[in-house]
């Protein structure tokens, strides 16, 4: 489970800014959204409020980041990324950390780098331990070779392996060496390597980020004729019109027709590089881009397999292409798999959940949610403007944040739970009038009118 995410000099966020996953322990209410892991209560949601362009779409970036950099080194498109509110950002260091769990286990992984230069300049990972004091598994900072914490006790040919692969590595500053050590490597079940594996294999894949204009999972969903019946009968209850959905078979070439050939592209490059780095037969995934929605699978060095989807509405003898449907339908499907998901210990961070959805198909979505994943280790991080759900029935103080531009115009993170607002406070009223900040501030103007 996700525990917390700090970020510092990154798009609107200069110092050091926290989302933390760690229930207050004066709250009582809505027991069932904390799970317990050893001694640490670990919340189920947060939901972050903010005002336009205050910095809550960078949060969810900021996750997406820390995914590409894995993936494929810093993005290309990253040597801007700075926080460019001050001049100095430029050479300043930008931080990057994550906390979470594997089973038990805590951990947290991070790395700091030069934006500007696209350099790693330092990297870790530790096992945080409940009484607060920390065991480092690996560290690499500058040009050297990373090393292994002082607990970590390798047998001879482990150690042997790893000096290896800590040799080869050295002088490296575009990529990171967690990637490195899982980049079609192979380690035993009883390896004292093992947290490399884990660590990278639980921010890949149960991290799954979906912003408004793309959504991405590697569900089975919509792979097999009894989810698609489960699928049908659940939007059916948000009352789209749409009452069956089908799969059909399409080519490359019809795909190329539905949306742009660099979309296509970047997507089987993205599907091809995920393939090399999971040491896979074959890899599946869900892709929604503007315009359509697609299965694909692959296979080394075969065809790929690809499906869309096809709708269809009432009694109608006619079928529907999902480019078709309303924007809110659409969106529908962006977030339907996250109610169906059996994967245990994922964390959901969606971008303005409420995007094309009437208020009321939003909160019926978070109950359904809520309902699906009751006692199951599911996180659900969300940005919104819905004021509607900010709610002390629907939600725990300590899961409602806020987000503001300060005088400098750099983002700063927040809490509801530091208001210690009363249990019968309407929330969305006193959020509206300027209580908890966070809401626009509109500026004076005048409309110069002829004589």
């Amino acid at each position: 489970m996700l525990v917390k995410l700090s970020v510092e000099n990154f798009k609107s966020f200069d110092q050091k800014e926290e989302l933390s996953m760690i229930s207050s322990s004066k709250m009582q209410g809505n027991k069932s959204h904390r799970v317990k892991i050893k001694q640490t209560q670990l919340l189920k949601n947060a939901i972050v409020y903010g005002a336009n362009a205050s910095g809550k779409s960078n949060l969810v970036v900021a996750f997406a980041f820390i995914k590409a950099a894995l993936m494929e080194g810093l993005p290309v498109g990253s040597a801007t990324d700075f926080c460019r509110n001050r001049k100095d950002n430029k050479t300043r260091e930008s931080v990057f950390e994550i906390q979470f769990t594997v089973g038990d286990t805590f951990y947290a992984y991070g790395f700091s780098t030069i934006l500007s230069q696209r350099k790693i300049s330092e990297e870790w990972l530790y096992e945080l331990m409940q009484d607060g004091s920390a065991h480092q598994l690996f560290i690499r900072e500058a040009g050297n070779a990373p090393i292994l914490g002082e607990t970590v006790k390798l047998s001879a040919a482990e150690k042997s392996r790893f000096s290896v692969y800590s040799e080869d590595f050295a002088g490296q500053d575009t990529q990171l060496f967690l990637t490195e050590m899982n980049r079609g490597k192979k380690y035993p079940e009883n390896s004292k390597l093992i947290f490399f594996v884990e660590a990278f294999n639980w921010i890949m894949n149960n991290i799954i980020v979906i912003n408004p204009n793309i959504g991405i999972s590697n569900t089975e969903a919509y792979y097999n004729d009894e989810s698609l019946e489960n699928i049908s009968k659940l939007i059916q209850t948000f009352d789209t019109g749409v009452t069956e959905i089908k799969t059909r078979q399409i080519t490359i070439d019809e795909m190329g027709k539905m949306i742009p050939a660099e979309v296509v592209q970047g997507i089987f490059s993205q599907l091809k590089a995920q393939l090399q780095m999971s040491n896979l037969p074959s890899i599946q995934m869900t892709w929604r881009v503007e315009g359509g929605f697609f299965n694909i699978r692959i296979k080394e060095g075969e065809e790929p397999e690809i499906s869309t989807l096809v709708l269809k509405h009432g009694k109608s003898v006619f079928d529907f292409n999902f480019s078709e449907e309303s924007d809110g339908t659409k969106r529908l499907f962006d977030l339907i798999d996250m109610l169906l998901t059996e994967r245990p210990d994922t964390v959901f961070v969606v971008d303005e959940l409420e995007r094309s959805l009437h208020p009321k198909l939003t909160e019926h979505f978070l109950k359904l949610f809520m309902e699906a994943h009751d006692g199951v280790r599911m996180q659900l991080v969300f940005t919104t403007h819905e004021d509607t759900i900010m709610d002390q029935v629907l939600f725990r103080r300590d899961e409602i944040w806020f987000v503001e531009r300060d005088a400098d115009n750099a983002s700063k993170i927040y809490s509801l739970d530091r208001f210690k607002e009363r249990y019968d406070k309407k929330l969305s009223k006193a959020y509206l009038e300027g209580r908890y900040g966070a809401i626009p501030v509109f500026r004076q103007f005048s409309f110069r009118k002829g004589e």
